[in-house]
């Protein structure tokens, strides 16, 4: 194997010392944001680890899986004191992920490791990578810059991220299906044709999504829109702005398909606040099935990924490939199912 980068060849290609890059990994608060980036760039083009974790790779098997995120996981608590528990907050897409991943892991007898770094810089999953053996990371703005790298040194599973060159394992679902299926019943069972978009595209899960939905259109013989009707991000500060621009000018769709259940619900807070029915003005669907979506009124229309699945599968994954490190990558697409409820205008279920 090649020679390890050390902590002396980040200080040098970033141009600081040895003691800033300590701190940029261990307690980065402490470093300017400018210098903090110039020694993560420094990091990622030298394949370098932070010393815990080189020391940990040199140990061997540490018996331990890491499951790793970004942004999703949400940082205000679920309750306030004195107040009641928002039951949207829990479980959601990744908690669900998580409990078939933790499953798994005590099935097999290997010892769980969880990490997340909300400001997607890197610092957080490069310290991770030393103390386990395989690593499953969920979607975040960065993701192939970021784990790339880390999959030379470790069996890297991507969850809803877009393919790569070859050294990531992937574990995804068919989204496409998925929102064809939502649009196919609101046309066919509903006579809905006037059908919008409502979520952002960065993610390339939810692009995918919104390409079904063109894709069901155009098949069906409606006419696909251009591009997303409201690109809100779910718990934006003010979300859903063209959506309450067209319902000044009385334009809204008869039906509403979101990139995600969370948002789902929070335009179905909104629009009530606008007065605006669902079902009956408007039909709204999502995409997950979290237990909220069931539990609000109207119930919500939506499609169910198979996420403790998901988990389950990432575990397998990454023990296979710590059996045989020269197997290719795997890349698995799951399939979806489609629950009709209130929010389009079916029956309870």
């Amino acid at each position: 194997m090649a020679k390890r980068s050390t902590v002396y060849d980040v200080a040098q290609a970033a141009g600081v010392s040895i003691a800033t890059v300590s701190f940029t990994f261990r307690q980065p608060e402490r470093v300017r944001a400018g210098t903090r980036e110039a020694v993560l760039r420094a990091a990622r083009e030298l394949d370098y680890m932070p010393s815990a974790s080189a020391r940990g790779l040199a140990r061997g098997r540490t018996g331990a899986l890491g499951l790793f995120s970004y942004d999703l996981l949400l940082e205000e608590p679920a309750d306030e004191p004195g107040g009641e528990e928002d039951f949207r907050t829990y479980p959601l897409y990744v908690d669900e992920v998580q409990r078939g991943f933790e499953l798994e892991c005590a099935r097999r007898g290997q010892a769980l490791l969880i990490g997340s770094d909300p400001r997607g810089e890197g610092e957080g999953v490069m310290d991770i990578v030393g103390r386990v053996d395989g690593l499953a990371v969920f979607p975040g703005a960065r993701p192939a810059e970021l784990l790339v790298p880390l999959a030379r040194l470790l069996p890297v599973v991507a969850f809803a991220t877009a393919a790569d060159d070859g050294v990531l394992h992937h574990v995804r679902v068919d989204n496409r299906a998925g929102t064809r299926a939502l649009v196919t019943h609101l046309a066919r069972t509903h006579g809905i044709g006037d059908i919008g978009f409502v979520g952002e595209t960065r993610m390339s899960d939810v692009a995918e999504r919104f390409d079904g939905l063109r894709l069901a259109m155009a098949d069906l013989g409606l006419r696909p829109p251009d591009g997303v009707l409201d690109p809100t991000p779910v718990g934006s500060a003010e979300p859903f702005p063209e959506v309450k621009r067209l319902h000044a000018g009385g334009a809204l769709p008869r039906a509403l398909v979101c990139a995600s259940d969370q948002l789902a619900l929070e335009l179905m807070d909104v629009l009530d606040a606008l007065g605006v029915a669902v079902p009956g003005d408007v039909a709204v669907t999502g995409f997950d099935g979290v237990v909220a979506g069931r539990l609000h009124r109207p119930t919500l229309t939506t499609v169910r990924q198979p996420m403790e699945a998901m988990g389950r599968l990432a575990v397998e994954i990454l023990v296979a490939a710590l059996e045989d490190p020269a197997a290719a990558p795997q890349r698995h697409r799951l399939p979806v199912r489609p629950l009709f409820r209130e929010s389009c205008g079916c029956g309870r279920s």
